[in-house]
């Protein structure tokens, strides 16, 4: 085990990582040329639930100011309305159509985008060349030629372009990586990964809207939607999402490539349509990933089911030869697990770089001591030094204004965002072939 770094004051740790960048290589574009005026102008386009969800995130960061919102939804742009006033008390402007935006409004700083998958590359280019700054949410795009298109519109015009991949920011993680992972390379070799997010079918059904809230058929169509539902349910639609595996596995299979440094060089998946037959994604998927690494080869296990809730929600597990790390943006999700082979973690927790969980109660007695006799001793459990949490969007928004305002490094800008998801996009075609896809450069590089 390597000798231990100095002691870490988990509140320096946060103020620090705030700007600090781990990502697959050096970022391309750091920093903002020019830094604006403290209080930055933002639009926010898209106002549906993932737009809601970063203004709540945004709603305890200073320095900023709601100048526009942009929606083709009366309902979401009236909202956004509304949440602005009740923030910052001065209405924003707001618009139906980007373009328009971009050619009145004066004096931006940023956009938010918070679109269907399909037009986050036409919005964040648009945006781009116009001279903002964009923070994007994940996935990049719905096909990766239109990701390629982002990350060159970043580098041609020389603005920031920060993807919403938010664990990159996330204490929890960036501890986890750069303190345990790297510092102290508790995990030994890692060997294996296996991650899941398993939904609810509850949470899954079709999502419903009521009549008299409808958009006009010839906005629905300018728009690319061909009628109210596929708005409404755009991610089931494989012209307008990747579907589950990016919508909801994208946040995790990015930590598989963060935290080895490093794409796969192989996919094989399967997927079908157990429930929700009339839908053209997958309602389930599993993909198997092969990792060429320094330390060795690794293999990556991912499942993404709309079915059930059942298997411990959401997590990612980081599996070696010394100990297994179990982690989540919840953090009753993360644990550390030490294998009774390892070298004692005494020392790392003197050192108030973890803490010793409480002993679980002790196993009922039964009768299968022959059984018993081919397990391995369980492992002790370890936990991080604190919560080290923030809400979850936060901080990756936070890095996004410092990185505008000259202050950080971006934590994943578009190119570094795009080596990390250019294996997601050849998930679904592995499935869809029955195949194990070889990725090469021709299917990772921009």
């Amino acid at each position: 085990m390597n000798s231990l770094p100095s002691p870490i004051n988990r509140r320096n740790f946060l103020v620090r990582s705030a700007g600090a960048g781990l990502v697959l290589g050096a970022p391309a574009i750091l920093r903002a040329a020019e830094a604006p005026s403290k209080t930055l102008n933002l639009a926010l386009i898209g106002f549906g639930k993932q737009g809601k969800v970063l203004f709540e995130a945004m709603s305890n960061i200073p320095g900023i100011r709601f100048q526009a919102v942009c929606d083709i939804w009366d309902y979401n742009r009236q909202a956004g309305v509304a949440k602005c006033y009740a923030r910052q008390k001065e209405r924003p402007n707001h618009y139906v159509d980007v373009d328009e935006m971009l050619a009145k409004e004066k004096g931006l700083d940023a956009a938010i985008v918070a679109t269907p998958d399909f037009w986050h590359a036409p919005h964040t280019i648009k945006c781009l060349e116009a001279g903002l700054h964009v923070y994007c949410e994940k996935m990049m795009a719905h096909t990766i030629e239109a990701a390629r298109d982002m990350v060159r519109a970043m580098e041609r015009t020389g603005k920031l372009c920060q993807i919403g991949h938010q664990r990159r920011s996330n204490p929890r993680y960036r501890y986890t990586l750069e303190q345990l992972i790297l510092g102290n390379k508790i995990c030994g070799q890692i060997v294996n990964i296996n991650a899941q997010w398993n939904r609810a079918i509850n949470s899954s059904q079709d999502i419903g809207y009521k009549q008299n809230l409808a958009i006009k058929p010839d906005i629905l169509q300018k728009y690319g939607f061909k009628d109210m539902h596929q708005f409404m349910n755009w991610r089931t639609y494989r012209d307008l999402s990747g579907g589950p595996i990016s919508d909801l596995g994208a946040h995790q299979i990015d930590i598989f490539n963060w935290f080895l440094g490093t794409a796969p060089n192989a996919v094989f998946a399967t997927g079908g349509n157990s429930h929700f037959k009339d839908r053209e994604h997958f309602d389930n998927v599993m993909a198997l990933f092969d990792y060429d690494t320094p330390q060795g080869q690794v293999r990556a296990f991912y499942q993404v089911l709309t079915t059930t809730s059942a298997g411990g929600g959401y997590y990612e597990s980081f599996m070696g030869t010394e100990a297994t790390i179990d982690i989540s943006e919840r953090s009753a999700y993360t644990n550390i697990y030490r294998e009774s082979s390892a070298p004692s973690w005494d020392n790392l927790v003197s050192r108030g770089f973890l803490k010793k969980a409480a002993a679980p109660a002790p196993a009922a007695s039964d009768s299968g001591d022959a059984i018993k006799s081919y397990e391995s001793a369980a492992p002790e459990v370890y936990q991080l030094p604190g919560d080290l949490n923030k809400p979850p969007h936060q901080p990756h928004l936070e890095n996004f204004f410092a990185a505008v305002r000259g202050e950080a490094k971006l934590n994943c800008d578009a190119r570094h965002a795009f080596e990390s998801e250019a294996p997601i996009y050849w998930v679904n075609p592995s499935a869809l072939q029955k195949e194990r896809i070889i990725l090469t450069s021709e299917h990772l590089s921009v």
